[in-house]
């Protein structure tokens, strides 16, 4: 058999551990930032504005706060082409959250008190928008109802294609989604980014990149668990199947981690903050899945295992 290069069931309580403490420091910074919901699912209302040249966020947010009395979400997008129009302009967006509509007067100070700040910017309002605060609750029900059915018929599948593994197989399987998909959540929070559908778009395609790798390490310990006998030791099992899959898991996370790296820059660069609300957490969520894939399902899976067994020596013995 293929030389052993790590012991991933050997080395499990460092994996849980430090897994524990991602899962804790996520909590801590939970508990301080709190869980901003983007309006679409919280309602609200979005204020636009068509402006040239450039703009200070934090200065109209300061002064929207003012005259609003409300928070706001200031996003400024750079080049974008309008419906109607054939020339590119520069985009101001004020997002308020909450069941409270922005009044026509509080509109008209805003638009006047931008255009005296930046009399040279052109800065005229494009449109306003409103979102019923229960269509967004409808709406944030049905994705949390998407991504629970997509998890469990992730584990029931698993489940049924690995029946001589047990059912713990699909189980565990599923223990290392939730972490991928807790993970992704904390990224949302740790960089204040509003929940959005992003965070379903992210989790949905996290769900089934990382379930991809367990299934082709699956497909691994059963197929050596049918050479090698049902006497072999699992954890030495595991551990084989893990390091041959390891360069091809490792490869194929890290170009992914690469091309999504290559979205995230682009965003940056010119300014699509919706983009990157979608690439950042992509990109933690890959570098998730490849740890949770290698380090947690397998040797969570060998420990469930000797469980039931010395339980079942317990009760012979007894």
């Amino acid at each position: 058999m293929k030389k052993i290069n790590f012991d991933f069931v050997g080395k499990r309580k460092y994996a849980f551990t430090f897994s524990a403490c991602l899962m804790a420091l996520g909590l801590i910074f939970n508990f301080i930032f709190g869980t901003q919901l983007d309006i679409q699912f919280v309602g609200g209302a979005i204020v636009s504005y068509t402006y040239t040249g450039s703009i200070d966020g934090q200065q109209v947010e300061d002064m929207v706060q003012e005259v609003t009395g409300r928070d706001v979400d200031v996003q400024t997008n750079q080049d974008v082409m309008l419906a109607g129009s054939e020339n590119t302009v520069n985009q101001l967006s004020l997002e308020f959250a909450g069941n409270n509509a922005l009044s026509l007067d509080q509109q008209r100070e805003i638009t006047s008190r931008l255009q005296e700040q930046y009399p040279e910017q052109n800065v005229a309002q494009s449109e306003s928008n409103s979102v019923d605060p229960s269509m967004g609750q409808r709406f944030l029900l049905k994705c949390v109802f998407a991504l629970a059915l997509a998890s469990i018929l992730m584990m029931v599948y698993v489940a049924f294609r690995f029946k001589k593994m047990g059912w713990s197989a699909g189980v565990m399987a599923l223990v290392a989604l939730l972490i991928d998909i807790i993970t992704v959540y904390f990224t949302f929070i740790i960089f204040r980014i509003p929940v959005d559908d992003n965070f379903i778009a992210v989790a949905l395609t996290i769900l089934g990149y990382s379930l991809n790798d367990t299934i082709i390490i699956y497909d691994r310990i059963r197929e050596k668990r049918r050479t090698a006998g049902p006497k072999t030791d699992l954890g030495q099992l595991v551990n084989e199947s893990i390091n041959q899959n390891l360069g091809r898991t490792i490869n194929t996370s890290l170009f992914t981690f690469l091309a999504v790296a290559c979205v995230f820059v682009v965003s940056l660069v010119y300014n699509l903050p919706s983009v990157t609300a979608f690439a950042l957490p992509m990109m933690v969520g890959v570098v998730s899945g490849c740890y949770t894939t290698n380090f947690l399902v397998g040797p969570l899976w060998v420990m469930w295992k000797g469980h039931v067994a010395k339980r079942r020596a317990a009760k012979a013995e007894a």
